[in-house]
């Protein structure tokens, strides 16, 4: 649940970035709505589409000897959170979703070596890195130059009004979101914890998630949601790129579309990398020297050291734990 928890904390405030930079939300209340729709997203997605979880829950296995498979399934979840918890210190939204798969995949090496990695279920995760990076700075991006085609000869004031009602509703639609992902993701997680300890069997290759399950990672993570906040929404939504209205409701819409036909097809994205891409694309669109590249290159080097870097802590943490316990 720690997890579940430190996702909610560190990673959910993405989803609500770029309605409070542009102030068409208070910090308390956009952080209030994230909680609740996060909620929402989890519990309800899970109950019509649980296609994520069940990539994540297949992605690798922790079969061993007596109770290593335990004993290497908390390490992952152990160096996930060490991770998380690092990133957000230093306020860098680094993929909560790329820790989880690297930190899963360390730890299930350690114990079964590179069989214990489902490959069929890997190439979602590379699939996914794909997707959220074109479509998320591409819709962006188009996204924006269309509004901008459309509203060029309408009054400012008008088009603000317009967009201010738009972008509240696009970011709870990407709270939403964020939560159909990365709340089926740590279910995912959730049922192999269960599973490994002989609480729950498999159905067909695959788990039913019961709706206690739901709920729980559900509150958890909103609960996570209401303790996070500024640190992550500063250096995505202010730091990186000053959005105007118009730009905040396109880098939402374009993410929350990505994420929402990504969790049909059950195709693990990073909520993360896709906002910030799309943010990227929405303050391109104006012009590229309206973002800081400088902050992207920060962002760019965290995701691109995630995979290694917590995939090795994992792998030595389960080893270390192994070996002691």
């Amino acid at each position: 649940m720690a997890v579940v928890f430190v996702n909610g904390w560190t990673d959910a405030p993405n989803a609500i970035a770029t309605a409070v930079s542009t102030r068409v939300l208070r910090p308390n209340i956009a952080i209030y709505i994230a909680v609740v729709m996060n909620f929402l997203g989890a519990l309800v997605m899970t109950m019509f589409n649980a296609q994520v979880a069940e990539t994540i829950s297949n992605i690798v296995s922790f079969e061993g000897a007596g109770n290593a498979s335990q004993i290497a399934l908390a390490a992952s979840l152990f160096a996930i959170v060490t991770w998380a918890v690092a990133a957000w210190w230093f306020g860098i939204p680094t993929s909560e979703s790329h820790a989880l798969i690297a930190g899963l995949t360390g730890a299930a090496m350690a114990l079964g070596g590179l069989g214990a990695v489902n490959a069929g279920e890997w190439w979602k995760v590379i699939i996914g890195l794909v997707v959220s990076t074109v479509f998320g700075l591409g819709g962006g991006y188009i996204i924006t130059k269309i509004i901008i085609l459309i509203f060029q000869y309408v009054n400012r004031i008008t088009a603000n009004k317009i967009f201010t009602f738009g972008q509240a509703i696009s970011a709870m639609a990407m709270a939403f979101l964020h939560g159909a992902q990365d709340g089926q993701k740590f279910m995912g997680v959730f049922m192999l914890t269960l599973y490994y300890n002989g609480l729950v069997g498999k159905t067909g290759g695959g788990f039913t998630i019961p709706i206690w399950v739901m709920v729980l990672c559900s509150v958890t993570m909103g609960v996570g949601t209401s303790v996070g906040g500024m640190r992550i929404i500063k250096s995505v939504g202010m730091d990186m790129v000053k959005l105007e209205k118009y730009q905040g409701f396109s880098a939402d819409l374009s993410a929350a579309i990505t994420l929402f036909f990504s969790s049909l097809f059950g195709i693990p994205v990073s909520t993360t990398h896709t906002k910030t891409t799309a943010i990227m694309g929405a303050g391109a669109a104006k012009r590229l020297s309206s973002v800081d590249w400088s902050v992207v290159r920060d962002m760019v080097l965290a995701w691109v050291l995630t995979f290694p870097g917590c995939g090795l802590i994992a792998y030595f943490m389960a080893k270390l734990f192994m070996a002691i316990f």
